[in-house]
């Protein structure tokens, strides 16, 4: 059945779920328009057996702030190519869900495999922004298929329900869009808007994260971050997410600076899971959420501003994205561009 068909009775089951277990209290709002609320979602992303000492150690310093907050995990089957499995975190993920987070699926390998193409655009987005990992950039409808079978395929095996799918990097070629509305999922992202699948609405929904990879960018993207934030204090974007990286966990300056971010932005937002707020649309007949947007394929295409691996903010015209979705700002959130402030680097 497509998501579009949902019966009330799928959906009453579907809510019943997110509101099992103690993170419940934060996803259930009654009586609350989506319009009228603001949202904060806390991903964990490349969720895998070689990552997930690391995301462990995300997950502690999230709780030490937010101890009911329910996040999403956004697992990769077979992270980089690696076949191992970790029964003990199978177990701890379904605990997790049980205890009302998300699981979503986040690629199948994480690294892109495609065919190079021509010019300097396909070389920037494939392999200096994402450094190689943005796995369904270039992918044809039948190879992302493929992919996506095989991954829907993993969580059949494990027994947990995904309706979520976040493309690596954010990167989503046109074929891989076509797949997705092959599927059932309720939703995917680029880095700025949230999507409702199957249909051709979107909602501002601008992401923030860090940059781990060099001490340049761990220097610069909290400062980033913040500055972001404060921005977005001030906007009307239904949902702020906060994306963190196994890599994040290793620099203490940047876990205590998400600890601070995530406080700061509970203040005036409420914790959800992005299937919790793919619901709430879904509820409310695709009406009750502001800044939707649509330009008649359901994704918006890229324009001016993309941050690339070092975070230095770099000039793109907008052709430069027209034919993949999440390389940067496209269908940015009005009056979004941050003012940096000073943050002084430590680790």
């Amino acid at each position: 059945m497509r998501p579009s068909d949902l019966s009330s009775a799928r959906l009453g089951a579907m809510h019943q779920r997110d509101g099992d277990g103690p993170a419940a209290g934060l996803q259930s709002h009654e009586g609350a328009a989506m319009a009228t609320q603001r949202w904060l979602c806390v991903s964990i992303h490349d969720v895998a057996p070689a990552t997930w000492s690391d995301c462990l150690r995300l997950l502690e310093a999230v709780r030490a702030v937010a101890p009911d907050l329910p996040l999403t995990w956004l697992l990769v089957p077979r992270y980089h190519g690696d076949a191992a499995s970790s029964p003990a975190m199978e177990q701890a993920l379904s605990q997790l869900l049980a205890e009302g987070h998300e699981l979503a699926l986040h690629g199948y390998t994480h690294l892109d495999t495609a065919a190079p193409r021509p010019g300097w655009r396909d070389h920037f987005l494939r392999r200096t922004y994402t450094q190689g990992e943005g796995e369904f950039a270039a992918l044809g409808e039948q190879e992302a298929l493929h992919r996506i079978d095989l991954g829907l395929a993993w969580f059949v095996r494990h027994g947990w329900p995904v309706d979520g799918f976040v493309p690596p990097a954010w990167l989503a070629s046109a074929g891989t869009r076509r797949a997705l509305r092959q599927r059932p999922f309720i939703y995917t992202t680029s880095i700025s808007r949230f999507y409702f699948l199957p249909g051709e609405r979107s909602a501002c929904s601008p992401s923030l994260m860090y940059t781990a990879r060099n001490r340049a960018g761990r220097c610069i993207s909290p400062s980033l971050a913040r500055a972001v934030a404060l921005s977005l204090a001030l906007l009307r974007a239904p949902l702020v997410r906060l994306a963190l990286h196994p890599a994040d966990a290793r620099h203490p300056a940047l876990l205590r600076h998400a600890q601070d971010l995530i406080a700061q932005l509970l203040q005036r937002r409420r914790g959800i899971t992005k299937r919790a707020f793919a619901l709430r649309y879904l509820e409310g007949g695709g009406s009750n959420t502001d800044d939707l947007r649509t330009n008649g394929t359901g994704f918006t295409s890229t324009s001016a501003a993309v941050i690339n691996g070092d975070s230095q903010r770099v000039t793109v015209p907008p052709a430069v994205g027209a034919n993949i979705s999440g390389t940067g700002s496209e269908g940015a959130c009005p009056g979004s561009g941050p003012r940096p402030v000073q943050d002084r680097c430590r680790n």
